[in-house]
């Protein structure tokens, strides 16, 4: 009888063990799962975001064609994005940095977008137009085909560093730099703005766009395993966003209302993420 009562208390402990070990896992899993979802649906909400950052242009453009002229509008910023937008898919793919298949997505559509801003932009150039965006364009081409071939070639696919594939640590390094560089520029106009207390070359629905884009993919780089290269130029973007939302804030009612616009152009700065 005794030897029954021990046996089946064993029994129950082992149990009870196995049973605390299944629960263990399902906790882990079930927060795996949430941790997830939570991520694919930021990514999925970033994508909307900057989507919208992505079509922005889209009044510039419509005013070129109907002009059937480019005037003082300068094509670099949509060559930086291109770049960019071609760094970021690199980044993204499987045998780089795996599991980032919307930020692939995203800067696929976004290149796609600013290929077509360029074909236009080309359309109605003057030769010395056409010249500098074809020069332009051959040079990232060239440059984006070095540094993909060098870290295919040099960086074998499986080997670490910062407890992440080394391919993945130099791209996102290089994707960083344009990434601030493409967030920080629109700060040197804020020198303009400040100096004439005017807002009119500051459109507001941009800047809460590109603040809460930089919001949006520093939440998703932070869920789960954190990204940390989406994670610093979107982190960086979201304090450079809100930087531009006070400085509004400050000189909006300053803004002459009836100030004329006729004939003046603005110089867009394209963001892109993405990352």
């Amino acid at each position: 009888m005794e030897a029954t009562i021990s046996s089946f208390i064993q029994y129950s402990i082992s149990f009870s063990y196995f049973q605390s070990h299944i629960y263990i896992f399902f906790v882990i899993f079930l927060a795996k799962m949430v941790h997830t979802d939570a991520r694919f649906m930021v990514g999925v909400v970033g994508n909307v975001i900057s989507g919208g950052l992505f079509l922005s242009p889209i009044p510039t453009f419509t005013q070129i064609w109907r002009k059937k002229d480019v005037e003082a509008f300068d094509p670099r910023p949509y060559l930086t994005t291109v770049l960019n937008c071609l760094f970021w898919c690199y980044y993204g793919l499987p045998f780089v940095n795996p599991n980032s298949i919307l930020v692939v997505t995203i800067n696929g559509i976004g290149l796609f977008i600013e290929l077509i801003y360029l074909i236009i932009f080309f359309y109605y150039a003057g030769a010395k137009g056409r010249k500098r965006v074809a020069t332009y364009f051959i040079c990232e081409l060239i440059l984006f085909g070095a540094l993909v071939s060098a870290t295919m070639l040099a960086i074998p696919e499986h080997k670490m560093a910062m407890n992440r594939r080394l391919r993945a640590v130099v791209v996102g390094v290089i994707c960083d730099f344009f990434n601030v560089l493409m967030y920080g520029s629109p700060l040197f106009n804020l020198r303009d703005v400040i100096k004439t207390k005017s807002v009119k070359y500051m459109p507001f629905t941009l800047l809460v766009a590109n603040f809460l884009n930089g919001c949006c993919w520093t939440s998703y780089a932070l869920i789960g395993n954190v990204d940390y290269f989406i994670l610093i130029s979107n982190g960086l973007g979201a304090i450079f966003g809100a930087i531009q939302l006070i400085v509004y804030a400050r000189y909006y009612k300053t803004t002459p209302k009836d100030e004329d616009l006729s004939g003046k152009t603005t110089n867009e700065v394209q963001l892109c993420t993405n990352v």
